[in-house]
C-alpha cells in the first residue's frame, strides 16, 4: 500500500515539514510505502516556485493508492489540488483521525 501525504505548508513554521516526517514515520514503522512530499527538500525543483514544488508532489501522488490529510489541509491551496486529484483517481482518502494504523499492507 502507497501513501501519499499532503496538508498544508505554505507559510507555516519550517513549513509543517515536522508533522510530515512524523507521520511518514508511524506510516513507515507500520510497514506502508509513503510518499512524503516534504523529503523533496534535499532536491527542490529548479526553477524554486509554488507550481515546480506542485509538479513534484503531483508525480508522488500519482503513484500511489491512497491519500493521508494532514490536519488544516482544507486551508491549503495545493492540499486541495492534491485532494481533488485523489478523488477524481479513485484513491482511497484517508485523515489523522480517521486513519486505520492497522490496514493491510499489500
Amino acid at each position: 500500500m502507497k501513501i501519499y501525504i499532503a496538508g498544508p505548508m505554505t507559510g507555516l513554521p519550517d513549513n509543517n515539514y515536522p508533522a510530515f516526517h512524523r507521520m511518514a514515520d508511524e506510516l513507515r514503522a507500520h510497514g506502508y510505502h509513503v510518499e512524503n512530499p516534504a523529503e523533496n527538500a534535499s532536491n527542490p525543483p529548479p526553477c524554486g516556485t509554488w507550481t515546480g514544488w506542485m509538479r513534484l508532489a503531483i508525480a508522488q501522488l500519482i503513484r500511489c493508492d491512497h491519500i493521508l490529510m494532514l490536519n488544516g489541509w482544507q486551508n491549503s491551496r495545493g492540499a486541495l489540488i492534491e485532494h481533488r486529484l485523489a478523488c477524481d483517481l479513485g484513491l482511497t482518502v484517508l485523515t489523522e483521525t480517521n486513519i486505520d494504523r492497522d490496514m493491510e499492507v499489500t
